[in-house]
């Protein structure tokens, strides 16, 4: 059971937003003081009213669901006075499989096709849950709102990591995630009978303190008959799951209440993370998250989001952000952008990088993913291989959506690649399989900033190190090179297992032709030159692997819209 729609009406700043979908990872987004959290929020409070319901009688208790809702604050303001008995209204769509459907129907008595629509209302009064089927069905429905809320209280948890992160909530995060791993113990029979030891040797304690109480009151109060100091085993356990503290070595070893608001917050998430991997976590959890990126220095925030990534492929993670990192940038209906107090998918990274302030350069402007290749060459000739030898990518490359950049050398790979993120691009990489490419790969993904499954590197089998050209078959472009260098490659010590431009290079002394940064450069030129002319006949065949590879993934990510946002 999934939650995978979200609509509200009239709640804080937000008068309306119609059914957001919601996914594993969903990002929403816009300029400050527009309303972002408040979303995120209303989310949060329509979870938490379903969870507070009462699971038996009609009595509902007003002083739970004050914690979370205030209606003079969460009410919109500016309608309060011409509707004084208004209410905030949340409907949330769920989704049930095959086991679900069936569950309710043992649970709650009733047949429901695999969709369940939950509306929340709440006001000055007590909240309202009604189901949103239509036909007299709905009202049947409506009717069990407490077996209902219970179904959904079983199956869906929420974790909410407010953007105000001070040492108190931090605690109060941490504590609540600490109580929850704790409480597994206490199905444990030998847990159970540590227990009901301290419970012994504690009711003697109680039993004297009981005693002399009674003596002093008998004393003013001759009809006391007894006196009774006990602690309810429920809290017993409760108090064994909230006594604990995190301490963290980070050169002074300090309790977390006492470390800067950045390191609370990846405390918090870094429990949640060990949660979610250990199993401990039952039921399907939805973690929101205000600001993800306050108080943590950019290599943090790079790591944070690959920790949102894991996290999000087992349970549902929604956050609201103004940082241009954490955009979905395949799947874009997947950011909800929250502008004028309405909330609305987003149509294109374009539209994104418009709210969101973030300029990118006119060939970037249309661009959802960049392919970053080492040089201008490498991207003259693979443009002209990639439009010939995939449909969807010459439309790409055509309309924008694929563009492809240059790095001027691979140890650029960490600087340029955050630049294009910033700019809300999706990066991959195609680098030489040399110990350049290699070193550059490792620091950048060493900083989050590019993923190693994003990253293709031009390699050649039976060769320690290869680059771009390796892959290419010599006769594309022997003949270019003879008649501007004077230079035939067609011999015998061109082959062997060093790197292409090594061994051009020895060819060039070979024929008594200089050889330095300068003539490699025209060199690469030319080859790019001859591939563009004629990309049918430049890959060698049997060492065209790793463009293969390259092709692969760059139509999976065009494709991925698809994939992501299911």
């Amino acid at each position: 059971m999934q939650l995978v729609s979200f609509s509200v009406q009239n709640y804080r700043s937000i008068t309306k937003a119609h059914r957001l979908g919601i996914g594993q990872s969903t990002v929403i987004i816009g300029p400050n003081n527009e309303g972002k959290s408040n979303i995120l929020r209303a989310m949060v409070t329509a979870l938490r009213i379903i969870a507070t319901l009462p699971t038996r009688g009609p009595s509902f208790r007003p002083a739970r669901h004050r914690d979370f809702y205030d209606w003079d604050t969460d009410y919109p303001v500016s309608l309060q006075a011409s509707k004084p008995n208004g209410e905030s209204i949340f409907l949330l769509e769920f989704e049930l499989d095959e086991d679900d459907v069936q569950a309710f129907r043992d649970d709650v008595g009733s047949r429901i096709n695999g969709t369940l629509p939950v509306q929340v209302s709440i006001g000055r009064r007590e909240p309202g849950i009604r189901i949103r089927k239509k036909g007299p069905g709905g009202d049947a429905l409506s009717s069990k709102r407490d077996l209902i809320a219970e179904f959904v209280r079983k199956r869906i948890d929420i974790e909410h990591i407010p953007a105000v992160r001070t040492a108190d909530s931090a605690r109060e995060i941490v504590d609540a995630l600490l109580a929850r791993e704790l409480r597994s113990l206490e199905t444990q029979p030998a847990y159970q009978k540590a227990v009901e030891a301290i419970a012994a040797l504690q009711k003697p304690v109680l039993d004297k303190l009981s005693e002399s109480i009674k003596r002093t009151l008998s004393d003013f109060m001759p009809e006391i008959s007894e006196v009774a100091i006990q602690i309810p085993p429920n809290e017993r356990y409760r108090a064994l799951r909230r006594s604990s503290e995190v301490i963290v070595d980070d050169g002074a070893r300090t309790a977390l209440q006492q470390k800067g608001d950045g390191v609370q917050s990846l405390a918090a998430l870094g429990l949640m993370r060990h949660l979610t991997e250990s199993g401990t976590v039952q039921r399907n959890l939805l973690l929101a998250i205000e600001e993800p990126e306050a108080h943590l220095h950019p290599r943090a925030i790079h790591e944070l989001r690959s920790v949102l990534e894991e996290l999000s492929q087992k349970h549902r993670v929604v956050i609201a952000t103004h940082c241009p990192l954490f955009v979905d940038r395949v799947a874009v209906s997947r950011n909800i952008i929250v502008q004028s107090n309405r909330a609305r998918p987003a149509i294109s990274i374009d539209e994104i990088r418009r709210v969101l302030g973030v300029r990118a350069s006119d060939n970037l402007k249309h661009a959802q993913f960049v392919l970053l290749v080492e040089g201008n060459e490498d991207r003259q000739a693979l443009k002209a291989l990639l439009s010939h030898h995939s449909q969807p990518l010459a439309d790409a490359l055509r309309g924008g959506t694929l563009a492809i950049e240059p790095l001027s050398g691979a140890s650029n790979l960490l600087y340029i690649g955050t630049l294009m993120r910033e700019q809300l691009c999706d990066v991959v990489a195609f680098l030489d399989g040399d110990d350049a490419g290699r070193q550059a790969a490792e620091r950048a993904t060493t900083e989050s900033v590019i993923r190693q499954g994003d990253i293709v590197y031009a390699t050649r089998g039976g060769a320690t190190e290869s680059e771009f050209e390796d892959l290419l078959d010599v006769d594309c472009y022997a003949s270019a090179i003879e008649r501007q260098f004077n230079v035939r490659l067609g011999v015998p010590q061109f082959r062997g297992n060093k790197k292409w431009s090594a061994r051009v290079s020895l060819i060039f002394n070979l024929q008594g032709q200089v050889w330095d940064d300068g003539v490699a450069a025209r060199v690469k030129a030319s080859v790019a030159k001859a591939v563009e002319d004629l990309p049918s006949r430049a890959l060698h065949s049997q060492r065209r692997g790793p463009f293969d590879a390259l092709v692969r993934m760059l139509t999976g990510r065009l494709n991925g819209n698809a994939v992501r946002g299911s």
